[in-house]
């Protein structure tokens, strides 16, 4: 058999082209499918971490503020202010923990003599029981409702992944100078740098971890306090 007559013959031989083709199309249809798993558990991830940061948000509501010495700045105002008691509360806004930095800051002088409280947002991030070296070390497991931070809500979140921002708007905002129980600011707390988590396209295909958008939950302060209100 002359090389040109093999050639012919095996241009034309078609056995094992269905094999061939399904192997094709199988290895299509299968990274379409575990893309679409990776993509949905990344639409899940995102609703998980935006209920962390509602649920961290009601917790900052009515405990410890991570800026220690807020509660104080009622008196503060009057005391070192020179606000009149019972007027408005002047304005400020204190920023806890800006990109992970373990600090206080605040735009009105004040307030200038608070300090960070690890504990205060090991009890957002972590649940109440936690401490800011528990919190540090990973997400501990809570024993019920009421110990759940937003880790367990979910579970990629991490003190350095949280800001919490007092506000308070001054005239026309709540509470007054002076007041007992405290100023009543709005708290916003939010998650930065989050990843989404690719399993299946990163172990195929190679795909790197992508940062989840910012997600932030405002609400209105209460008894800012872990000690039952007198």
């Amino acid at each position: 058999m002359t090389m040109t007559m093999l050639v012919k013959r095996l241009g034309a031989d078609i056995r094992g082209s269905v094999l061939v083709e399904a192997t094709v199309m199988m290895t299509i249809i299968l990274v379409f499918v575990l893309g679409g798993i990776d993509f949905l558990f990344a639409f899940y991830q995102y609703n998980a971490a935006a209920k962390a940061v509602e649920m961290g948000a009601r917790i900052a509501a009515v405990w410890d503020p991570v800026a220690s010495g807020l509660n104080g700045l009622s008196n503060a105002a009057v005391t070192s202010g020179g606000y009149t008691a019972g007027g408005s509360m002047p304005a400020f806004q204190v920023t806890c923990n800006l990109n992970g930095n373990q600090s206080c800051t605040c735009d009105s002088g004040y307030c200038s003599g608070m300090t960070y409280s690890a504990d205060a947002l090991a009890a957002i991030v972590c649940g109440r029981e936690a401490t800011g070296a528990a919190c540090a070390a990973g997400c501990p497991a809570s024993t019920s409702l009421y110990t759940t931070g937003m880790c367990q809500m979910y579970g990629g979140i991490q003190m350095a992944n949280v800001k919490v921002v007092y506000t308070q708007p001054g005239s026309g905002g709540l509470g007054y100078a002076g007041r007992p129980g405290g100023p009543v600011p709005t708290i916003t707390v939010s998650v930065q740098n989050l990843p989404f988590k690719f399993y299946f396209l990163g172990g195929l295909l190679g795909f790197a971890n992508i940062t989840m958008p910012g997600l932030t939950t405002s609400i209105t302060g209460e008894y800012m306090s872990s000690a039952a209100a007198s």
